[in-house]
């Protein structure tokens, strides 16, 4: 296997909400898991937009980004990331130029294009759904660059206070080609949904790597995957752990979202051969295991991708074996950085 160059790994934590639990639950959760990744080593923490998802308490991402934020010291935190159709540049301009405002130089505004719901719950948000054209999102991503990046004179007729001239960094997030292109036309950084989607993973970086145009925010390419990590101190009790992730990826699928489940010891009687698939499919990028798993895993990643950062999700029922996860996932990938250098 060739040299791997070296790799930053962060955290992307949706908030689930465990079966017997609720929102508050899964914000205390989100905070232990927060302050245990600033003192383990990774670099950053995002938090996913979703809304009408009873397993997810993060619709207000912003406002948990704070709440995070405030019981922290240095971590970077950010979005992964939020919907953009589904609010005006302005308030997210707003809302992120407060938080940057809060704690300056921690903060991230990674962006999708997807609305992260379904129709109803689109129009429940009182959004036109005839706006949400695939023109808009590029002029609305270009609104926000020349608010954070304009000098403080500056004057608009319009303009986020707090914001202008505030350099907050911008991610563009998607599964797509689409989303590939347009970062690298706008030279920001590029995150790939390969968590859930990793179908064009290959041709999506290759593509954002070769029309990558440098820009005053970025001047060489910056790719991370998101990748599924359920560690654990052996291999059968990781497969067990990774069993409450199947289960709400089928009632997803089902059209039954609801909260994270308990794990079960055997999904044979949970999914049909088709479902079986289809999961296993969507779920490729997922590294179950021990330490041994994990580390082989990751580098195996690396040699393929050549990426500059992994985000890892971890949807464990129990957040003490989350923690501990995490914990694994970050021995493994220190490591990789002892044994490279």
């Amino acid at each position: 296997m060739s040299e791997n160059r070296p790799f930053k790994l962060s955290v992307l934590d949706l908030a689930p909400i465990p079966q017997m639990g609720d929102a508050q639950e899964a914000f205390r959760r989100s905070l232990a898991l927060a302050k245990f990744a600033e003192q383990s080593g990774y670099h950053r923490y995002w938090l996913a937009e979703h809304h009408n998802m009873p397993g997810i308490a993060s619709a207000a991402t912003s406002v948990l980004i704070g709440y995070l934020a405030a019981h922290t010291h240095h971590l970077r935190l950010g979005s992964g990331g939020v919907m953009l159709p589904n609010h005006s540049p302005l308030v997210i301009a707003e809302q992120f130029g407060t938080l940057e405002s809060l704690y300056p130089g921690r903060i991230d505004l990674g962006i999708g294009r997807a609305p992260g719901s379904d129709p109803t719950t689109m129009h429940a948000l009182r959004r036109d759904t005839s706006v949400l054209r695939e023109e808009h999102f590029p002029e609305d991503v270009r609104q926000l660059i020349t608010w954070f990046d304009a000098p403080a004179n500056e004057h608009f007729n319009v303009q986020p206070v707090p914001g202008i001239g505030l350099q907050v960094p911008i991610w563009l997030l998607g599964s797509s080609m689409y989303s590939a292109q347009l970062a690298a036309k706008l030279g920001l950084p590029f995150a790939f949904a390969s968590h859930f989607a990793p179908d064009v993973i290959s041709q999506a970086i290759a593509l954002y790597r070769e029309a990558f145009v440098p820009s005053s925010r970025l001047s060489h390419p910056y790719v991370m995957i998101g990748v599924n990590i359920i560690a654990a101190e052996s291999r059968a009790r990781a497969r067990y752990l990774f069993t409450s992730q199947q289960q709400q990826f089928i009632n997803l699928r089902r059209g039954v979202p609801g909260k994270l489940p308990e794990p079960i010891e055997t999904m044979d009687k949970i999914w049909t051969p088709a479902e079986k698939f289809g999961v296993e499919r969507a779920l490729s990028l997922s590294l179950v295991g021990d330490l041994a798993t994990i580390m082989h895993g990751l580098e195996t990643l690396q040699h393929q991708y050549q990426v500059d950062e992994m985000i890892v999700n971890g949807q464990i029922y129990d957040n003490d074996a989350r923690i501990y996860s995490y914990q694994l996932a970050m021995e493994a990938h220190q490591a990789i950085h002892r044994l490279s250098a």
